[in-house]
C-alpha cells in the first residue's frame, strides 16, 4: 500500500506548499534592497500574527535560541528568577536560568498538570527580577493561564513576564499588550508551517529598558544588538533567507484565511487548532483511551496516556511503519508513557480524521482489544458538527 510521509508532531509541523515553493525559489543576498524589503514586511506582518506594538525581532535560530536570549538579555549573575514549571520545557527555562547565573526558584506541578495560582502569587516576592513559563507545555498537552499569571506579575512593577509561546502562537488566544507580556517568543517549524530555524519575538519596552543594565554575557543572542540592525530593514548576522521567504508565503496565507485581515486570519488558525484538539480528543476517548492532561489541554496538541499493555514508542513505531505517520513519542522520563497528537499549522478536519482511524487500527492491532472501527472517527464528526453550528 503507498504510505505518504505524515507528520503529526508539534513541530516540526506539516510544510505549507506555498512556502516550500517560496523557498525553494528564493536566492536573494542579505544585503540588499530586495531582501530589506522581505525583511521589513516580515517584520511588520509578525507583529499583527503576534498582536503587539512592541518591537519584533527575528532570529536565526531554534526556538531554544531566543529563550537564551530571553535569559542572556533580561538577567545578571545572581538575580533571583521564578520558572513556572510543569514538563520538559519548563524545565529549560530552569536550565538556561541557572547557566547563566541566576538564582532560580521554582513553582512546579507534576506532568499533565497546571501550576497553583496561590503558589504563584506565594511564591512572587518583590525581588523576582523574571518569571519564565510556557503559554503550552507541549511535552505533556497542557496549556498554562498566562493571563491570570500576566495579572500577578503586573502587581510588581520591577518584574518582567517572559512567555514561550513557540508552541502556543496561533493556536491559542494571547493579548499580549493588554496583558502585559513584557517578551513573548514564537518558532517558524509551529503554527506557521515552515521548517525549523527562525525564532522570533516581540519585545516591549520594560524589557528594553532592563537590558541597559544587565550584565550576563551575549555575543549573537544580543537583541540590542538586533533592535538596531532591524532598524535598517538588516539582522546582525547572516539570517536564514529562505526562510524568510517561506514565513512571508506562511503570513500570507494567513492573511487569506482572514479574507486579507491578518488579525482575522491568526484567528482563524487558531479557531482551527482548538476544533481539531476537541475533535481528537473526543476521538481518543472513544477508543477507551485516557487523556494524560485534562484539566488544562492545549488546543495545539494532544497528549495520550498509553494502554497499560502496550509501550508508547511501539505505537508510535507502527504509526511510522504501517502508515507513513509520525507522532510523537513521550520525552524524556515520559518515553514509552505517553505519545503526542499535534494539530497545529497546516492541518485539517481530513488530517484529524485521518490519524483517528489509524490510531483505530494501531490500537486494534497492539492491544488485541475489540475495537469498533469507525467509533472513534465517528465521536469526531460530532464535534466538529457542534462546533461548526456554533461557529
Amino acid at each position: 500500500m503507498l504510505k505518504k510521509n505524515r507528520l503529526f508532531t508539534p513541530g516540526p509541523t506539516p510544510l505549507l506548499p506555498a512556502a516550500q515553493m517560496a523557498m525553494a525559489c528564493y536566492a536573494m543576498h542579505h544585503r540588499t534592497a530586495d531582501f530589506r524589503s522581505l525583511f521589513t514586511r516580515v517584520l511588520a506582518d509578525l507583529k499583527e500574527f503576534i498582536g503587539t506594538q512592541n518591537d519584533v525581532l527575528v532570529l536565526t535560530s531554534s526556538g531554544t535560541g531566543f529563550m537564551e536570549a530571553a535569559v542572556s538579555n533580561l538577567t545578571s549573575p545572581g538575580d533571583k528568577v521564578l520558572v513556572l514549571t510543569a514538563g520538559k520545557f519548563g524545565e529549560r527555562w530552569v536550565s538556561l536560568a541557572k547557566a547563566f547565573g541566576c538564582a532560580v526558584e521554582t513553582v512546579s506541578a507534576p506532568y499533565g498538570e497546571t501550576f497553583s495560582l496561590n503558589d504563584v502569587r506565594a511564591r512572587l516576592t518583590p525581588d523576582v527580577r523574571c518569571v519564565y513559563l510556557q503559554a503550552t507545555e507541549s511535552s505533556t498537552g497542557v496549556r498554562h493561564d498566562v493571563e491570570t499569571v500576566a495579572k500577578l506579575v503586573r502587581s510588581r512593577p520591577d518584574t518582567l513576564l517572559i512567555v514561550d509561546a513557540i508552541t502556543g502562537l496561533g493556536t491559542t488566544h494571547l493579548d499580549v499588550d493588554a496583558w502585559g507580556i513584557d517578551v513573548i517568543i514564537g518558532g517558524s517549524q509551529k503554527a506557521l508551517m515552515i521548517p525549523p530555524g527562525l525564532s522570533y519575538g516581540a519585545i516591549g519596552g520594560r524589557a528594553w529598558q532592563r537590558m541597559e543594565i544587565t550584565q550576563s554575557p551575549r555575543y549573537y543572542f544580543d537583541l540590542r544588538k538586533e533592535r538596531k540592525a532591524a532598524v535598517k530593514a538588516e539582522a546582525s548576522y547572516t539570517p536564514a533567507t529562505s526562510l524568510f521567504a517561506g514565513l512571508a508565503a506562511a503570513l500570507d496565507y494567513v492573511r487569506h484565511l482572514g479574507n486579507g485581515d491578518l488579525t482575522a486570519g491568526r484567528d482563524s488558525l487558531i479557531a482551527n487548532a482548538e476544533q481539531c484538539a476537541a475533535m481528537t480528543r473526543a476521538g481518543v476517548q472513544a477508543l477507551g483511551l485516557k487523556l494524560f492532561a485534562t484539566s488544562s489541554p492545549a488546543a495545539a496538541l494532544t497528549a495520550v496516556s498509553a494502554p497499560a499493555e502496550v509501550d508508547s514508542t511501539t505505537i508510535c513505531k507502527r504509526f511510522r511503519d504501517q502508515f507513513g505517520a509520525v507522532v510523537a513519542n513521550g520525552q524524556a522520563e515520559m518515553k514509552g508513557q505517553l505519545f503526542r497528537i499535534a494539530h497545529l499549522g497546516y492541518y485539517d478536519y481530513l488530517d484529524t480524521v485521518g490519524v483517528l482511524a489509524a490510531l483505530e487500527q494501531v490500537i486494534a492491532d497492539l492491544t488485541g482489544r475489540e475495537v469498533e472501527f469507525g467509533s472513534a472517527v465517528r465521536e469526531a464528526q460530532k464535534i466538529y458538527v457542534s462546533m461548526s453550528e456554533t461557529s
